[in-house]
């Protein structure tokens, strides 16, 4: 059951693709009827610099864009781990990329869930799309917003590139599997 208000903070260098995926998550939820906010945040640098995105989804109005202390965080690189992670409430949820965040610092009272996006990705067909395994691990594991609102959103996103829609919903889909049998999965 979906909270008053879920905060999810998406986080990862710039290139990512955390700021797509964020936007695609609260694409997804508007289309589904919820309240949302997508406020992106991101250093000076274009490809390389800290990158991360607070997504709000409600049933009512949000109260704020900003988010300190996520239900949820999704880490695509052990900096952005290393920063948010131990910012996330009691009985949050931790996904990351567990092939660049090597040694996490484990939390006792979060759920975390790894999967090596890149790996997936290149499965998938395109190791760009590591981000949308990412943000399928985090809606297979939470259904936050249904996948075929993911999938349009994918292919609006997409919609003038349409090569690209198969690999990218391919991605999310191997994302989603994760996130729904837990692997990887870890008391954080």
């Amino acid at each position: 059951m979906m909270k008053p208000t879920t905060e999810i903070l998406l986080a990862g260098f710039g290139g990512h693709g955390m700021l797509l995926s964020g936007r695609l998550l609260a694409q997804a939820a508007m289309e589904m009827g919820s309240q949302v906010s997508w406020l992106p945040a991101y250093g000076p640098e274009m490809r390389g610099g800290t990158a991360n995105v607070a997504v709000c989804i409600a049933r009512d109005q949000v109260g704020s864009p900003y988010v300190e202390c996520p239900h949820i965080l999704v880490a695509m690189n052990a900096p952005s781990f290393d920063k948010f992670a131990p910012k996330v409430k009691p009985d949050g949820l931790i996904v990351y990329n567990e092939g660049l965040v090597p040694n996490p610092k484990q939390r006792a009272d979060c759920t975390a869930l790894c999967v090596n996006a890149q790996e997936v990705a290149i499965a998938a067909g395109n190791i760009r799309a590591a981000n949308l395994v990412m943000l399928g691990v985090l809606v297979g594991a939470t259904e936050l917003v249904s996948d075929d609102a993911v999938i349009a959103a994918i292919e609006s996103e997409f919609a003038a590139k349409a090569r690209f829609i198969p690999v990218n919903v391919a991605a999310y889909r191997a994302g989603v599997a994760h996130g729904k049998d837990g692997r990887c999965a870890q008391s954080a």
